[in-house]
């Protein structure tokens, strides 16, 4: 098994690590030879902790491979996405807190606009916002079928889940979103024999969903995609001995936490002030912290290279919040790279931070951006080894071997 190697060296060493992801934090110059956006952005926290620290870059899944964003966090929680295989459903339904066992199929829904033909002209429905999503996603819980319990809940803006409960039903199902427009959505189609009773019944209710809310002028039709039922993953807490927590504004990343067993942490706000306030408040309670900081990802994936720099610097100044906590083990990276240019997810290495005052063996770099990664004392390594390293240098692991 993939940690069986890890857990007879575990140790109670009374330690804190908190790891830092900002979405999308790789970047790319706009020009040839110019800066990234976080080689541009001003940090002075980050550069001094890079100075005190050790820096590297970390590849998510494969070199060449282009993460999303729950194969990319399970592999920084050291679960090899290759093996662990989560649909985008669970992790939407887990996110919002619906309740997921294994045998219910959950899927991600996105509203979207269809013209008089039933082609979409607008796969997310001009992006509208939660209150205008609301009261449809109340007319689709009044949608019902025999056989089988239906729940839907909203998750953000127009996104919500759907987790559908019943007797042998398996979620190998094709998405329902052509991933374009001008056509209509795409069938439920199942990929297996065994799936084909969930694909019927999706289907049904599809129909039933769609024709309760035709009439809405933003938002008259939908698409399901990342059919999925519970993974069944190993907890944190039993492959590391870690009581662990999430703090996290979007319901994607509560949910690959809650998943793997981390306890989800309420609060109110979206600066990372407020969600370094809430570390702050669950500070006893937990050995480990798992902070997402989501906007770094939005402005690359809106081509806004200084506004992505802008959020970076946002995240520097709240930083002293943090580390007045004075956290054993502090790890600042991303999950991916969302280079501005590109405006989308990409391949690039992601840039590492290390702090661990009493541990860490500091190398020659003194500013904390690609460059200086990339000849950084950690090398380029994979995401999968970023909790044993955390674990290492919070003094929680024994020798291997005699």
């Amino acid at each position: 098994m993939p940690f069986d190697y890890l857990k007879p060296l575990l140790n109670t060493e009374k330690t804190k690590i908190v790891l830092l992801v900002m979405d999308g934090l790789g970047g790319l110059p706009i020009e040839p030879g110019g800066q990234t956006e976080l080689e541009t952005a001003v940090t002075p926290v980050m550069d001094e902790l890079a100075k005190n620290g050790t820096l590297g870059q970390i590849i998510s899944i494969r070199n060449g491979i282009t993460p999303g964003s729950g194969p990319a966090h399970l592999a920084l929680f050291g679960y090899d996405p290759l093996i662990y295989d989560i649909g985008r459903g669970a992790l939407e339904a887990s996110g919002v807190g619906m309740a997921l066992k294994k045998g219910d199929v959950a899927a991600r829904g996105n509203f979207c606009l269809l013209d008089n033909a039933g082609k979409i002209t607008d796969r997310r429905a001009g992006r509208i916002s939660t209150p205008e999503a609301l009261p449809i996603v109340e007319m689709l819980q009044e949608v019902r079928l025999p056989g089988v319990e239906i729940e839907v809940r909203h998750v953000k803006e127009y996104r919500f889940a759907v987790v559908m409960r019943g007797e042998n039903l398996e979620p190998d199902i094709k998405d329902t979103d052509p991933q374009r427009t001008g056509v209509a959505p795409l069938p439920a189609q199942a990929v297996t024999k065994s799936s084909q009773k969930a694909a019927d019944l999706f289907n049904q209710w599809i129909q039933r969903a769609t024709e309760v809310i035709q009439d809405q002028p933003k938002a008259n039709g939908l698409t399901l995609r990342g059919f999925a039922t519970h993974p069944g993953l190993p907890t944190f807490e039993d492959v590391y001995a870690l009581r662990a927590a999430c703090i996290a504004v979007y319901p994607m990343y509560r949910g690959v936490s809650h998943l793997v067993g981390m306890q989800i942490i309420d609060f109110e706000g979206d600066a990372p002030e407020d969600e370094f306030s809430a570390l702050q408040r669950a500070w006893d309670d937990y050995d480990f912290f798992f902070v997402h900081i989501k906007k770094t990802d939005s402005k690359g994936e809106d081509g806004d290279f200084y506004g992505k720099a802008k959020i970076i610097e946002g995240v520097d100044k709240a930083l002293p919040q943090l580390l007045d906590l004075n956290p054993d083990v502090l790890i600042i990276t991303g999950d991916h790279s969302t280079p501005a240019k590109l405006k989308s997810h990409s391949w690039h290495p992601i840039p590492f931070l290390l702090h661990a005052p009493t541990t860490v063996r500091p190398d020659s770099q003194n500013s904390f951006g690609e460059r200086a990664c990339d000849q950084g004392g950690l090398n380029t390594f994979s995401a999968l080894e970023t909790i044993s390293l955390a674990l290492a240098h919070a003094r929680k692991l024994e020798k291997y071997g005699a």
